[in-house]
C-alpha cells in the first residue's frame, strides 16, 4: 500500500494505532488533520473517534458526544502524541517534479494558502483532500500534486474514500447528492491566487424562475452568505493566534466582514 507520509512517520503512526486499538487509518487521518492545524489544533471526522470533532492543545476537546469524557481524553492524548511526532519526524516525502498540466504542487500545508482553514480534512493512499467553505474550494492531492476546484454552492457535508487512487477515489455529500470533482470547474494558480477571503454566492446556470410574492423590506442575503462570512471570521481568528496575522490586520478584515452581514 502506498503511503501518503515518510516511513518514519508511518512507523510512529502504526506504533501509536497500536497502543490507542485504533486502526492505521485512523491514526493517520488524525496526524494529517494535526498537521492542517499547524500542530496545535485539528478538526476531523473519524469514526473510531466519535465522528466529528475539534481539538486545540492546551484547550477545549470537542467530540460527536459532549458527555463522553474518555473519549475527549483519549483524544486529547492521541493528538499531543501526534504533535510531537510532527515536531520531530519529517512527515512528508519530497514532492514529485511538477508535471506541465497536471496541477501545482505546494510547501508547509500541502494546499495553497490563499484557500484559508479548512473545516475537514483527509486521505488514503496518495489521496488527500480539503474541503474550504468559506471560500467555496475544495483542494485534491494525488502523488503530491495539489488541484483545486470550485466548490460553487455545494454545501459539502460528507466524504466517502474508497481503497485505490487517483481523483474517482474520493467523492463527496452536498445537497444535491453525491458527485466527485469531475462535475466541478477547476482553477488555475491565478485564480487559487485570486480567492477572496469569502467567495461570493455562485451565479446559477439554472432557468429563472417567477418569484413567490415577498417583502419588499424583506434581508435579500441568502443564510448561506452569513454562515460563510461567520466561517471566514472563524478561519482569520485562526491566523490571528497562530500570528500570521497582525492585530491591525485580523480587526481591518473582521470589521470589513461583519460590515457585509
Amino acid at each position: 500500500m502506498n503511503s501518503p507520509v515518510t516511513p518514519e512517520a508511518d512507523n510512529a503512526v502504526n506504533e501509536i494505532a497500536g497502543r490507542y486499538g485504533l486502526s492505521r487509518d485512523a491514526v493517520l487521518a488524525m496526524l494529517l488533520a494535526v498537521n492542517a492545524g499547524g500542530g496545535t489544533m485539528a478538526q476531523f471526522n473519524i469514526p473510531e473517534l466519535g465522528d466529528s470533532g475539534q481539538w486545540m492543545r492546551g484547550g477545549m476537546t470537542m467530540v460527536g458526544d459532549m458527555f463522553d469524557n474518555s473519549l475527549k481524553s483519549r483524544v486529547d492524548s492521541l493528538c499531543n502524541e501526534l504533535a510531537n511526532v510532527l515536531a520531530t519526524t519529517s512527515i512528508f516525502p519530497p514532492a514529485p517534479q511538477q508535471q506541465p498540466g497536471a496541477g501545482f504542487v505546494t510547501a508547509g500545508t500541502w494546499w495553497p494558502a490563499d484557500l484559508g482553514v479548512p473545516s475537514s480534512t483527509g486521505g488514503q493512499n496518495d489521496v488527500r483532500y480539503a474541503v474550504f467553505p468559506a471560500t467555496r474550494r475544495l483542494a485534491i492531492q494525488v502523488a503530491g500534486v495539489t488541484r483545486i476546484f470550485d466548490t460553487a454552492d455545494h454545501q459539502i457535508g460528507g466524504v466517502q474514500q474508497q481503497q485505490g487512487s487517483g481523483y474517482g477515489s474520493v467523492s463527496f455529500s452536498s445537497q444535491y447528492g453525491t458527485f466527485d470533482v469531475s462535475s466541478l470547474v477547476e482553477l488555475g494558480p491565478q485564480q487559487v491566487a485570486e480567492t477572496p477571503v469569502a467567495a461570493p454566492a455562485p451565479v446559477s446556470d439554472a432557468p429563472a424562475q417567477t418569484p413567490a410574492p415577498a417583502d419588499a423590506s424583506a434581508p435579500q442575503t441568502p443564510a448561506q452568505d452569513a454562515s460563510a462570512i461567520v466561517a471566514a471570521i472563524e478561519s482569520l481568528a485562526d491566523l490571528h493566534q497562530r500570528g500570521i496575522l497582525t492585530d491591525e490586520e485580523f480587526a481591518s478584515k473582521k470589521a470589513e466582514l461583519l460590515g457585509r452581514l
